[in-house]
C-alpha cells in the first residue's frame, strides 16, 4: 500500500517470501499523517484522516491511496469491493452500493499523456446526525436588542441533567468521540439544563437604514475537547443579500433543497480556528459580528423574522427553540426606527479595529 495503511496485518503465515502488507479479507484502511515518508506517499494523500469542506479548502477536500491486491488464484477477474464503510471518525455515514462508473482518467508526463484505469467503481456515502449520535451535540439560543428576554437552549436539548444543581461537571452518556483534539473518549461538560457540549447564540444587535447587524457566538461547554477547524452553517433568508462577517471567514452555499439562503462560517487561521475547551473560570468561545444588507421587500423585525431558521455546527443539526419562545417586538410596536447617525461611526470603528489587528 501507499498513501494509507491497514490497521492490522492479519495472518500471513502462508507466505514464505514477500509478506503482504495485510492478509485481512476486510481490512480497515487509515490515512497517513502529513509527515509520512516519501516512499509511502501517493499524490493527494496523507491528511491525517481530516478532509476539509470543499467550500473552505478545495485542495484539502479529497484524498487518495493505492494498494496492490495479489493471491487471486486461478480466477484473476477484477471484482468490485463487496462492502464499503466510511468511518470519520465514528459512525454516521451510510454508503450505497459500489457501482460501475466511467474509468478514471489521470495524466502523465506533465499532463501531455492521459492514462485510463482498467475499471472504476463508485459509492456515495451519506451522513446522518441521527446515526452518528444518540443525542444532539449542540443547541441554539436567541436574543435581540428590542427585547430583554433571552431565549435559552431548550431544556434537555442534548440530554437531561442528572446531577445536583451544585455539581459543576457532568458526563454525557451515549456520545461517541467526535473529531477533536482530545484523545479521551469521555465527554465531560459543564452541567447545564440543556447538557450540550456546544451552543450557538444568535443576537440581533442593530437595525440601520440600509443594513442590520447580528452577533454570532459559538461556545464550548466541554472541559476536555477543543474543536479545531470548526464550522457553523446558518440558514436565513437575509443571506440573499450581501453579508460581511468581521471575525470569521464566510461564504454563501448553493441552497439546493432549502427554501432559505445558507451561509457557512469558519475560523481564521492562527486567530480563532480553534474553539478551545471550557475551564472552571470561563467557557471556550469564538464570536463575530455580521453586517447584512436589507432587502426592503422582506426585512422585518416582526414575528421573529430576524432569527435563524436552522443552525448546524460541524455538520450537526443544532436543537432550535420553539417559535413561541422567540423574543418578539414589544406589544403595539411595528418595526423599530432604524439608527441613522451611528452607522458611519460604527463602520469606521470596525474598519479601524480590523486594520489594527492585521
Amino acid at each position: 500500500m501507499s498513501g494509507a495503511f491497514a490497521t492490522t496485518q492479519g495472518n500471513c503465515s502462508s507466505f514464505k517470501f514477500d509478506t503482504p502488507h495485510s492478509c485481512e479479507k476486510s481490512p480497515v484502511i487509515a490515512d497517513l499523517t502529513p509527515d509520512a515518508l516519501p516512499e509511502n506517499r501517493t499524490a493527494d494523500c496523507c491528511h491525517g484522516g481530516i478532509l476539509a469542506a470543499w467550500a473552505i479548502d478545495p485542495s484539502m477536500s479529497f484524498s487518495s491511496f493505492e494498494m496492490m491486491v495479489g493471491h487471486l488464484g486461478a480466477n484473476p477477474n477484477v471484482q468490485a469491493p463487496l462492502n464499503l464503510t466510511l468511518m470519520a471518525p465514528g459512525p454516521g455515514y451510510t454508503c450505497g452500493l459500489v457501482a460501475d462508473t466511467d474509468p478514471t482518467i489521470s495524466s502523465d508526463i506533465g499532463g501531455r499523456r492521459q492514462l485510463q484505469a482498467y475499471r472504476t467503481w463508485k459509492s456515495t456515502c451519506t451522513y446522518s446526525s441521527f446515526v452518528a449520535n444518540q443525542a444532539p451535540v449542540c443547541c441554539v439560543s436567541l436574543s435581540t436588542f428590542y427585547n430583554s428576554k433571552i431565549t435559552s437552549c431548550p431544556t434537555c436539548s442534548c440530554g437531561c441533567r442528572e446531577a445536583e444543581e451544585s455539581t459543576g461537571s457532568c458526563i454525557r452518556e451515549g456520545y461517541p468521540a467526535p473529531q477533536s483534539d482530545s484523545l479521551d473518549s469521555d465527554d465531560i461538560v459543564l452541567c447545564t439544563d440543556h447538557m450540550c457540549p456546544v451552543t450557538v447564540h444568535w443576537h440581533v444587535m442593530k437595525n440601520y437604514v440600509t443594513h442590520w447587524k447580528v452577533k454570532l457566538t459559538v461556545s464550548n461547554y466541554n472541559y476536555r475537547r477543543n474543536y479545531s477547524n470548526w464550522n457553523v452553517l446558518a440558514q436565513h433568508p437575509g443571506f440573499s443579500q450581501n453579508a460581511t462577517a468581521f471575525s470569521f471567514n464566510s461564504t454563501m452555499l448553493p441552497s439546493f433543497g432549502f427554501s432559505d439562503e445558507v451561509a457557512l462560517f469558519w475560523g481564521i487561521d492562527y486567530y480563532n480556528n480553534d474553539l478551545l475547551n471550557a475551564d472552571k473560570d470561563q467557557l471556550g468561545a469564538v464570536s463575530t459580528q455580521i453586517l447584512l444588507k436589507k432587502d426592503s421587500n422582506s426585512f422585518t423585525l416582526k414575528n421573529g423574522w430576524a432569527l435563524p431558521r436552522r443552525i448546524y455546527f460541524n455538520g450537526e443539526n443544532c436543537q432550535m427553540p420553539l417559535p413561541d419562545t422567540f423574543p418578539m417586538l414589544p406589544n403595539g410596536s411595528s418595526n423599530l426606527k432604524p439608527a441613522h447617525t451611528l452607522l458611519l461611526f460604527l463602520i469606521y470603528l470596525t474598519f479601524k479595529t480590523v486594520v489594527t489587528r492585521l
